[in-house]
């Protein structure tokens, strides 16, 4: 979800539709009437219209208590998407694979606007900060994985980022600009990034991209909590388990959905036309 809910001026049904979902985020997934009419900037009477037609087409959902929450239509519909459908489920034997070799944390993310947003993790034995969890934006100069993203991406969206303010998280974040620069540097020749409490203290990452005929789609990374130094062990893996995904997706392209591709046509589907037919 964005930082802040959908504003829009348009009076639209759909604008205020839009509006009304965009109101849910992480910190407030349930919302009474008049706590969604607040934050999608509607009155009330039209978000109560509004909210009773998207749980109508179960777009929303309401508790017994009255407050709403997205509904499983979303859910439904959000499985369509590439980064479920091609990236996601594509990537999943990769990280299940590399999960079993490190034993640690496996993320797989993706650079959206300014940030990187995780999209899956395979989570170790032991406990995950919150912002680990799938669907947490991070920043791309702080991380592992957003620096892996970020050394190979292009040299105009790397200018753009590194001329904005970069937020210093920790005492060992990287905020001064000329020397990511050499550690993107360093990244693109190696191939792999590296980050030590860049982002949050207690952790380490080892992250890598996926290239994709030539372009950044995604990156891999692996995170420990436990303040391990010995993590690049895990590269020659990290490093296969990338080439290995881009492959993938490589012979996939033009496929929406790679891993159903080979699944036979059903039976009685297709003799459906012959039954109809005169």
């Amino acid at each position: 979800m964005n930082d802040g809910p959908y504003k829009s001026s348009a009076k639209s049904v759909t604008a205020r539709a839009l509006a009304v979902l965009a109101a849910f985020d992480v910190e407030t997934p349930l919302l009474t009437l008049s706590q969604l009419a607040r934050k999608a900037g509607l009155p009330v009477a039209t978000v109560y219209r509004l909210a009773g037609e998207l749980e109508d087409g179960r777009f929303l959902d309401r508790d017994n208590a009255g407050r709403y929450g997205l509904g499983v239509r979303l859910w439904e519909m959000g499985l369509l998407t590439p980064v479920h459908g091609r990236l996601r489920e594509t990537a999943m034997p990769f990280l299940l694979n590399l999960q079993y070799e490190c034993r640690e944390t496996v993320q797989l993310a993706v650079c959206d606007g300014t940030n990187a947003i995780y999209i899956e993790k395979l989570t170790s034995e032991t406990s995950v900060p919150i912002q680990s969890r799938i669907g947490a934006r991070i920043p791309l100069h702080a991380t592992g994985i957003g620096k892996a993203l970020l050394a190979f991406s292009s040299d105009d969206f790397t200018e753009a980022i590194l001329a904005m303010p970069l937020t210093q998280f920790t005492p060992e974040t990287i905020s001064d600009r000329r020397v990511l620069l050499r550690q993107l540097a360093q990244i693109r020749q190696r191939g792999y990034s590296v980050s030590h409490q860049e982002y949050s203290l207690g952790s380490s990452s080892l992250a890598a991209p996926v290239m994709v005929n030539g372009s950044v789609q995604a990156a891999i990374g692996i995170v420990s909590y436990e303040l391990r130094t010995d993590l690049t062990q895990y590269a020659p893996a990290l490093l296969g388990a990338a080439k290995s995904l881009a492959q993938r997706l490589e012979d996939a392209v033009g496929v929406a959905y790679p891993s159903i591709k080979d699944v036979p046509p059903d039976p009685a589907a297709a003799a459906e036309p012959l039954r109809g037919a005169s």
